[in-house]
């Protein structure tokens, strides 16, 4: 076994192997950027080197600055993670001349199934399903246009070496193909060195469903269920689950077998994973397809360990130091339901705009890489676990992915695992950048979600005009404005002691009238009760002001709010959205009607940047006429590119920005008029 190993990664995943290292006894090397220098994994390793500049081209991407890290700290061994360097035969090439152990699969296996095309070639030829499509070259636009119409649209432009969203454009028509194509390829140049695009029918109603695989060097392949991914954004995953509501018993083996006869074609060993996309529309379950095979460790793994109790990272080290594996297939089992949702630095109520910047505040429902001693530890705290690699006043930066962490909880029914996911997320404090933790609270809410009828389309589907909180019940409403009618009581009590207009210790009462969105409610509070709209609520809290998170008991429910001071009132967070209070006293209420609102200004002349990012090409000059829908500019954030369209019909009077200018939010990139 090593004795030392280095993490060629950062974040989260970095977080994640040491601890499993720690655990084997095994010491840890960690590398790091100048934007990563206190970062929590740093801390975490037993010995830290610095290896240069924030971008990660001139950092952790560069094979010679990681052997030679290993060679100064004498690492015997390197985990990759996920991401940068981890699907790169090359450098596992430049590894092994160096006599230094790669803790993942064989460089044939990443070659055979690093490039999209010949994956696809080498699964036909293995027997499993593979999606129609067009794996050659493609010359052109025109070129792709011709094979899209061959294909029959709607079509899937993907770049070869892509991942993780990026370099994926879904075409409707031949349009969305000329629109789409060059920028499919620019994403690949830019986030993986290739430019080459195939194209490949696109699956209506499809599912993703992804094999986990282990191999070891003996020739000894299982496969550890399923994980469905389904719900997307952008091609990125946003919740993943194991196991799927969808797959039956059936499937599973039926998928597994083909995904273990593809590993063993390209003599696999190491943790992987087989990515098939199912048809939806497809009762029995038998239209399933290749998409791709990630021969790393995925970043939802962890709803695998939880649900089969095997530590993957553990088993991806001991599989690298030549050991057999120890659990056969029939050992696999399916031990309850686990979920995981990734907590983003991105704005919903944006459009999802990516939102870099510092967290202000930062506190996670349990105490990150804990667990609470059980056999099982890959479960967390109750059930709860958070993977992160971030901390209070730490930056998240625009070099890197925009992931904060991820929240898994662990239940003996899929309902359980997605209530302890509300409970958890409600209690996920995060200040200072917009983060998607209500967006994520309303899916494990949705009727939808719970319902088990998952498509990759659920996203665009469900929220087609865009994100604005999860849905609110009248209960919910009602027990907010008991809620708010308590703070503010205290909070008023709390400032006439202070003026010494009322000494001694008694209950605090008040009347209030409390407006929530349209519905007003009268709140009172009595020594003895608590009454909305007339009717007593039975409720139960502490709250101290200055306070910004508290638990409440409201008759049957038990709920976590955050809550913040507001000019009139305060805002509360809970159950996915924030709900504006305004609270006055009741006999003061009514004079409310007579102020005079503030009208924002006209902004719709102005096309402003939505994020911090690059301006990678102005699509339109200065007196050019316009239409609705129209691209005016594309603006490359976390190496995503977005296409900034005109919102109504004008003539570009004036273009405040060159092209290839980095943008801060809200900067006017051009005016109409």
């Amino acid at each position: 076994m090593f004795k030392k190993i280095l993490i060629a990664n950062r974040g989260e995943i970095a977080c994640r192997v040491i601890k499993t290292a720690r655990r084997m006894g095994i010491a840890t090397v960690a590398v790091y950027s100048d934007a990563d220098a206190r970062a929590p994994f740093v801390k975490m390793a037993d010995e830290a080197v610095h290896i240069g500049p924030a971008p990660a081209a001139e950092s952790y991407l560069i094979a010679d600055k990681i052997i030679a890290a290993c060679k100064q700290t004498g690492a015997q061994a390197v985990h990759p993670g996920y991401g940068f360097l981890s699907e790169r035969a090359s450098f596992v090439e430049e590894l092994e001349k160096n006599d230094i152990a790669f803790i993942g699969p064989p460089t044939g296996a990443i070659s055979a199934m690093g490039d999209k095309i010949e994956s696809k070639k080498l699964a036909k030829e293995a027997g499993v399903n593979v999606v129609p499509g067009f794996v050659g070259e493609i010359k052109d636009t025109d070129h792709a246009v011709q094979i899209s119409d061959d294909i029959g649209y709607p079509v899937m432009m993907k770049a070869s070496a892509g991942g993780g969203g990026k370099g994926m454009r879904l075409a409707w028509s031949e349009k969305d193909v000329r629109e789409g194509f060059e920028a499919t390829k620019r994403e690949g140049l830019n986030s993986f060195g290739d430019d080459r695009v195939f194209i490949e029918k696109f699956i209506e109603n499809p599912r993703h469903i992804e094999i986990q695989i282990l191999g070891d060097k003996h020739g000894n392949v299982i496969y550890l269920n399923e994980r469905e991914c389904s719900i997307q954004r952008r091609h990125q995953k946003v919740v993943e689950e194991a196991p799927s509501p969808f797959v039956t018993p059936k499937m599973r083996e039926s998928m597994g077998k083909q995904c273990v006869a593809l590993s063993k074609a390209v003599d696999y060993h190491s943790a992987g994973t087989v990515e098939l996309i199912v048809s939806g529309a497809d009762p029995s379950g038998e239209s399933f397809y290749f998409l791709e095979m990630n021969t790393r460790l995925q970043v939802e793994h962890p709803v695998t360990e939880a649900i089969t109790g095997v530590d993957l990272v553990e088993q991806m080290i001991r599989v690298a130091a030549g050991e057999e594996l120890t659990i056969k297939q029939e050992d696999v089992k399916i031990d309850g339901w686990a979920i995981e949702n990734r907590v983003y630095a991105e704005d919903p109520y944006r459009g999802f705009l990516p939102s870099t910047g510092r967290l202000v505040h930062y506190q996670p429902p349990v105490e990150p890489w804990a667990d609470d001693g059980a056999e099982n530890g890959r479960r967390g705290v109750e059930g709860i676990r958070v993977d992160d690699g971030v901390y209070e006043g730490g930056e998240v930066s625009m070099f890197y992915d925009p992931m904060i962490a991820k929240l898994i909880t662990w239940g003996e029914t899929r309902d359980e695992a997605a209530d302890l996911q509300i409970q958890a997320l409600d209690a996920f404090r995060i200040e200072g950048l917009g983060h998607n933790v209500d967006f994520l609270s309303a899916i494990m809410q949705h009727e939808r979600f719970r319902s088990g009828e998952l498509t990759t389309g659920f996203i665009a589907e469900e929220y087609p005009e865009g994100f604005e909180g999860a849905a609110t019940s009248d209960h919910l409403l009602r027990n907010l404005a008991a809620v708010g009618g308590v703070l503010a009581t205290i909070d008023a009590d709390r400032a006439r002691r202070i003026d010494q207009q009322l000494n001694g210790s008694i209950y605090p009462t008040g009347d209030w009238s409390i407006r929530i969105g349209e519905r007003d409610y009268a709140v009172s509070l009595e020594e003895e009760a608590i009454t909305v709209d007339g009717a007593i609520l039975p409720l139960d809290m502490e709250y101290t002001p200055g306070d910004r998170m508290i638990d409440v008991e409201v008759g049957d429910d038990d709920l976590t709010m955050q809550i913040s001071k507001t000019r009139t009132g305060y805002a509360i967070t809970t159950r996915g959205a924030t709900h504006s209070l305004r609270i006055l006293p009741a006999h003061v209420a009514h004079l409310a009607e007579h102020m005079i609102e503030k009208v924002p200004p006209d902004l719709s002349k102005f096309l402003i940047c939505p994020m911090p990012g690059l301006l990678v090409k102005l699509h339109v000059e200065e007196g050019e006429e316009v239409q609705p829908g129209q691209p005016l500019a594309t603006v490359e954030a976390m190496k995503m590119e977005n296409i900034l369209r005109a919102e109504k019909a004008g003539t570009i009077a004036k273009i405040n920005a060159d092209q290839g200018e980095s943008l801060a939010v809200d900067a006017i990139i051009l005016e109409l008029e």
